[in-house]
């Protein structure tokens, strides 16, 4: 793990957050992008060498909607960078971490990605990504 690549915050209005974090962090968002296939809006913020990503559900049964009903707003997962995220995978799997999916899947921003378990990581949704084509 290279470092910590996004954190991952769920919101019940992205426009509404977008505004909040832009005064909060001095700057606009710099991109806007839809995951249809996880019923998913996000938005992002580069923070000096890590970035914010506000994701909003846009479908209630998208795991975004679940976590906001169940827990509400806030932070949802911490994501790592990674520079081989099948190798970095099977050393996980051998330490014991319970991993989401068998392969990674394209989330936003151009990165491929996998979530680890909560329950094998102190109840964090660690997720773990690499750019595509890096």
């Amino acid at each position: 793990m290279r470092k910590i690549e996004h954190l991952g915050i769920a919101v019940r209005d992205l426009k509404a957050a977008n505004e909040l974090f832009a005064k909060l962090l001095g700057k606009a968002h710099y991109k806007e992008e839809g995951v249809e296939r996880e019923g998913v809006r996000t938005s992002f913020f580069q923070v000096g060498e890590t970035k914010v990503e506000l994701l909003e559900a846009t479908r209630p049964d998208s795991p975004i909607a679940k976590f906001l009903d169940k827990r509400g707003e806030g932070i949802h997962h911490i994501a790592f960078d990674v520079a081989d995220i099948y190798a970095e995978m099977e050393r996980l799997k051998g330490e014991g971490f319970e991993i989401l999916h068998e392969t990674p899947k394209k989330g936003a921003d151009n990165k491929l990605i996998v979530f680890l378990h909560p329950r094998s990581t102190n109840g964090v949704l660690v997720e773990l990504c690499q750019e595509i084509g890096g």
